[in-house]
């Protein structure tokens, strides 16, 4: 028989057996589809989170109190108290680290705003004027307060702009007061809508002077972290060496182990990020792929099925010629055109669903989740489902190939 004949033969097996043959693969497409689904989305959350990080600027490292965690237990050393005043002090000595251009001071909390009865929750972040130039975000109205209010304790805030339209509609704003733990905090300016920059959502927060958040709104002498920005790209590692012996120093540190602080920088930190998406994807794709063997598992069934119930066709087919060869390749040709063809269909199904869940994720968070087709995923789901296609249909076709016809057209 020709290539030809093999195919239209398959094929004309298939085409009296419509319902069945929708139901073999059925196994097959719920498995293509989740590892489509999977790769996409995971995709996804990867750019979405790096994006994030790069909002920073590729200059920019942060200085976190506690040891560098290296697993759960290890999460409570990030909410430390060894950073202080006098570390800035250091640090923007120029015979310490003399690659850096500037620092910046930050405590960060949440609390509840109100202005003439209206309430809103926001987050509150301590900081200096500076920290516009880092995130390249400025008012839109007003002004930033100045280095004068950091040394004078300021009762003043910078709001984002979804606080203006909570707390005073199309009202003006400037020079009105908000109060936050009791303080009058008088708004000096407006951020125009900037949305998710690096963890933080300009538009739900309040900017005050780290100097008043520490004194009057969260009680504290310590920093969360500071934000140091290098001189440039190639400064980093210089930077970074800097600090570490500046801090030690000034913490008495000898030993690197016992360090109360640690550096991630923005390559690090998206080498960590990319490593913790990749393994959770990879672990998904693992309980996914699942469904592709349970699929394998429900097309050698019902193969065979289809095996005892054509004995008579087999049986007819080999009385006219056909050879054990011939009916091995017409059923192992059936099974991996089922396959096949549940792997187009998962490889659209997956597709269809990535897209509108990307779509439905992005208005939910309120931020840009892109859609990326997972070309590799979409050409492996083919080999795989072909190859358990051949895999699982080898043995049902062998057992065809092997009935005797006289035997098969006794057959009932």
């Amino acid at each position: 028989m020709t290539v030809k004949n093999y195919i239209k033969t398959a094929f004309t097996g298939l085409k009296r057996n419509k319902s069945r043959s929708a139901l073999t693969i059925l196994g097959i497409v719920i498995g293509i589809t989740a590892i489509i689904l999977v790769m996409s989305l995971g995709k996804g959350a990867q750019d979405l989170i790096l994006n994030q990080v790069r909002g920073l600027g590729s200059k920019t490292l942060i200085i976190l109190p506690g040891r560098q965690p290296k697993g759960p237990t290890d999460a409570a050393q990030m909410f430390g108290d060894s950073l202080k005043e006098r570390d800035i002090a250091l640090l923007e000595n120029k015979a310490n680290v003399p690659d850096l251009a500037r620092i910046i001071p930050i405590i960060f909390g949440s609390d509840s705003a109100n202005y003439q009865g209206e309430t809103y929750r926001l987050t509150i972040i301590g900081a200096t004027e500076e920290v516009s130039k880092i995130f390249d975000t400025y008012p839109s109205e007003g002004s930033f307060f100045s280095e004068d209010d950091i040394k004078r304790n300021a009762d003043v805030a910078v709001i984002g702009a979804k606080v203006k339209e909570q707390l005073f509609g199309n009202s003006e704003v400037i020079g009105e007061k908000i109060k936050i733990k009791n303080r009058n905090l008088k708004v000096v300016g407006v951020l125009p809508k900037k949305g998710q920059v690096s963890f933080f959502n300009f538009d739900e927060m309040a900017i005050i002077p780290y100097t008043t958040a520490q004194k009057y709104i969260f009680g504290k002498k310590y920093f969360d972290r500071l934000i140091v920005e290098a001189v440039s790209e190639e400064a980093i590692s210089r930077v970074v060496n800097d600090i570490n012996l500046t801090l030690r120093n000034s913490h008495n540190i000898t030993d690197p182990e016992k360090d109360d602080f640690h550096i991630e920088t923005q390559a690090g930190l998206m080498s960590q990020i990319s490593t913790i998406t990749d393994v959770l994807t990879l672990f998904l794709l693992a309980v996914a792929a699942i469904s592709l063997l349970v699929g394998g598992v429900g097309i050698m069934n019902i193969m065979l099925v289809s095996v005892t119930e054509r004995t008579r066709e087999i049986g007819l087919r080999k009385a006219l010629g056909a050879t054990k060869t011939n009916i091995l390749i017409q059923f192992l040709l059936e099974a991996v055109f089922l396959t096949g063809a549940g792997g187009v269909v998962g490889i659209i199904l997956g597709a269809s669903f990535s897209f509108l869940a990307s779509l439905v994720l992005g208005r939910v968070i309120g931020m840009s989740w892109s859609f990326t087709f997972p070309t590799s995923a979409a050409i492996v789901g083919l080999i795989v489902s072909g190859t358990i296609g051949l895999l699982f249909g080898l043995y049902p076709a062998r057992q065809a190939s092997l009935k005797s016809p006289i035997e098969a057209l006794r057959y009932e």
